[in-house]
């Protein structure tokens, strides 16, 4: 079963890899040839072409349920109900809607944000709308997350945000009994009534119902950096344990009671398997839930059949039930991490000679553990944690056998006993907060985390085999030729521009801008996109992790063009997250904590042979903050970039007073996004860029770029490139003529948009 579950997983892996899924003929003949390959008798051959088909199939129908282009940025009526707790911050509320009814073509299910609600929307609820969508699209940006795949995975058809006129209509409030999500709404508004402000009430509601969305960025870095995410969500270790108790606690009260028509150990079987389902059902069914549920049906179908069961047989069955009900599970880091993280401890502990004591085992578990998931974990985030051993060794009892116990038994009482529910939760809280504590301080020890770069495919080739021989038996011959097979994760450096040349990275920041300029030995950051409430910007959500990707642990240079929140948003979440050395601005005031200096024309510096030139602002100023903003000239022998912030008529003016030709530049970065205030003739004829990269939003409120400035480009012969059709874009003046590529050409999948 393990063989066959494994090629039936990398036929999965493989269909993912697609630029495009392939047309009909193409699947009816891997059909054909399936059916040969049985007729063979070829197994393994077969399960590996069915993991494939599979996948395929699955993925082709997940894109017929999307929304048509001609639907795009029109009014729409639409009635549905709210499925998944809704997410509310300063502005608005999102949440996920199953249509019902509409005027047809529209998908199944569509993600909505509602900005200043006049309503309180909650799960289960029924409403009619008039709303406003757009086909599932997101940033693209090497190692940034990839919001079209998480859309695409959970069958989301498109996003789009309600009307205000006319006025939104609720249908109903009395949600469906059997309604999973009204029951996790039911639990969080008597969580929230129960424990008001109380600091400890968003982990609470994260270890009871799944619903992380009220914790703060700062808690999540603490338990990122202490490697204690998997304690704050529920997942496959808190339902084994829930379910655990449960069994064992139905097992002693059956067997007191005498009933004995029906065995204790069926009773007690199905009870845990019961009490599992509801509580993976709290998580709204994860992946990691799911493949915890099947591995404890399995067992306890076992125990109630009375078959013995191998530990592997029972994850690789678990892994092939999940692949069947969605082969997209492939796509998801938790997917990866929680079954090797189970195959591991199997690996490492079961059919070992003699059986360690309590603190033996869990100190080799963590340590295997530790081990195992570091290379997917530098693979998937770029990260690793020093501290998580030790972390966890503290955190893993205190939250299992503490922390969810008290939480659910609360949780049930509350119903009853709101004041003893009350007194429970204040127990919660006291060990909460110790923990936070502890945490806390060790996500301050220097050296908590290690950054590295995104290591190959081949570096984990070597990695996996490696974490086979370290956790061998004792007695295997030569078991630290298992770390010599890490080394590639720690020694694969990315490629670094030759000195005397450059890259530039136009990152997609949505309607904003951010761009990561490398020469062979420094780094400078061109502005950081947007803000868009406490929890979220770009800084935090695209430029820290295209910096961690490319293996960058230092700024040497971060230049603001100017205030506005599309460019200085991400600021303060990128100084914080990154050493930051220069810091330039033309708003110095709004940076002032970070002691900038002041950007002006006739800066300069050069750095590994490339010239770095400030053209603007002048000296006198300009009346307008756009025109203020930072002008900044990337000169090398094999080419040049001109990155012109928000600037608008007036200062171009001035530019092609005061400098001429020498504005010439191979790559010009359209100057306030392709507003028609901008990228006057003359600057553009000054200038002769042959590529126009232009940072715009998808389908942005202001119309940017304006038809009539990309006609202007048109007339000068430069090729504009937009970053909402592009992703990032990606400039190499490493060699003459310098080269211009863009994300979604060379690394977009199938379900990304084109």
């Amino acid at each position: 079963m393990l063989v066959f579950t494994l090629l039936f997983l990398v036929g999965a892996l493989l269909a993912q890899q697609l630029p495009a899924l392939p047309a009909g003929e193409w699947l009816m003949a891997g059909g054909l040839i399936a059916g040969l390959v049985a007729g063979l008798r070829l197994w393994r051959v077969l399960f590996f072409l069915l993991g494939a088909l599979w996948a395929i199939l699955f993925a082709m129908n997940r894109l017929t349920d999307r929304l048509p282009e001609s639907l795009e940025g029109i009014n729409i009526p639409v009635k549905g109900v709210v499925v998944g707790l809704p997410e509310q911050d300063e502005k608005r509320v999102r949440f996920d809607l199953v249509v019902s009814e509409s005027g047809g073509g529209l998908p199944s299910k569509i993600r909505l944000s509602w900005y200043y609600p006049k309503h309180e929307v909650r799960a289960g609820q029924q409403w009619s709308f008039t709303v406003k969508l757009k086909r599932p699209h997101g940033n693209l940006n090497p190692g940034g997350f990839d919001y079209e795949r998480w859309l695409f995975t959970e069958g989301i058809g498109a996003t789009g945000y309600v009307r205000n006129h006319p006025a939104p209509v609720m249908l109903s409030d009395d949600p469906a009994w059997y309604s999973i999500s009204a029951g996790r709404q039911r639990i969080a508004d008597q969580l929230s009534q129960l424990l008001g402000d109380g600091k400890s009430l968003p982990l609470v509601k994260a270890i009871t119902i799944g619903d992380g969305n009220d914790i703060r960025q700062e808690q999540w870095e603490v338990f990122r950096k202490t490697g204690t995410l998997h304690l704050m969500v529920i997942s496959g270790a808190h339902i084994g344990l829930v379910a655990g108790l449960v069994y064992f606690a139905v097992l002693r009260l059956w067997a007191w009671t005498g009933l004995l028509t029906w065995s204790p150990q069926k009773v007690a079987a199905l009870s845990a398997l019961a009490v599992a389902i509801l509580y993976s059902a709290l998580a709204g069914f994860s992946i990691p839930t799911q493949r915890s549920v099947i591995m404890l049906a399995v067992v306890m179908v076992a125990i109630i059949l009375q078959h013995n069961t191998r530990s592997f047989h029972t994850l690789a069955t678990a892994m092939f039930v999940v692949l069947l009900l969605d082969p997209l599970a492939v796509l998801s880091a938790g997917f990866w991490l929680s079954f090797l993280a189970v195959a591991v401890i199997v690996y490492a502990v079961a059919g070992r000679f003699g059986k360690p004591g309590y603190l033996e085992g869990t100190l080799k578990i963590n340590w295997a553990t530790t081990m195992a998931l570091s290379p997917l974990l530098l693979f998937f985030f770029q990260q690793v944690s020093l501290i998580a051993p030790l972390a966890n060794l503290i955190a893993v009892p205190v939250v299992s056998f503490l922390v969810v116990p008290l939480s659910l038994l609360s949780v049930l009482v509350m119903w009853v006993s709101p004041a003893l529910a009350g007194n429970l939760f204040v127990l919660v809280d006291v060990v909460l907060q110790g923990l936070w504590w502890l945490l806390s301080e060790l996500a301050d020890t220097p050296l908590s985390v290690i950054n590295h770069a995104q290591p190959p495919v081949w570096a984990l080739c070597f990695a996996i085999p490696g974490i086979l021989i370290m956790l061998a038996p004792v007695g295997m011959p030569a078991r630290w030729l298992g770390l010599v097979m890490f080394l590639p994760l720690a020694f694969t450096e990315p490629d670094r521009p030759e000195p005397g040349g450059f890259r530039m990275t136009l990152l997609d920041v949505g309607q904003g801008l951010s761009a990561v300029v490398q020469t062979s030995g420094h780094v400078l950051v061109y502005d950081t996109g947007a803000k868009f409430s406490q929890q979220s910007d770009m800084g935090r959500s695209v430029v820290l992790p295209f910096l961690r990707k490319q293996g960058i642990d230092k700024i040497d240079s971060l230049i603001i063009s100017h205030g506005d929140n599309d460019h200085i948003g991400g600021a303060e979440s990128l100084m914080k997250g990154i050493e930051t050395g220069q810091v330039l601005t033309s708003v110095p005031q709004q940076l002032s904590s970070h002691a900038p200096g002041a950007c002006m024309a006739g800066q300069s510096w050069r750095w590994d042979g490339v010239m770095f030139t400030m053209l603007s602002p002048a000296p006198s100023g300009f009346v307008s903050e756009n025109d203020n903003s930072c002008v900044l000239k990337i000169q090398s022998e094999k080419g040049a970039v001109l990155l012109a912030g928000d600037i608008e008529a007036a200062a171009e003016t001035w530019l092609v007073e005061a400098y001429g030709g020498q504005l010439k530049a191979d790559v010009l970065i359209a100057p306030h996004h392709g507003s028609k205030t901008s990228s006057t003739r003359p600057f553009l004829q000054n200038v002769q860029p042959d590529y126009v990269l232009i940072p715009a939003g998808y389908r942005n409120q202001f119309g940017f770029p304006h038809r009539s400035v990309l006609k202007r480009y048109q007339d000068i012969n430069a090729k504009s490139l937009n970053t909402a059709e592009q992703g990032a874009i990606f400039v190499d003046a490493g060699q003459r003529p310098l080269a211009v590529d863009t994300l979604r050409a060379t690394e977009s999948k199938y379900w990304n948009s084109r």
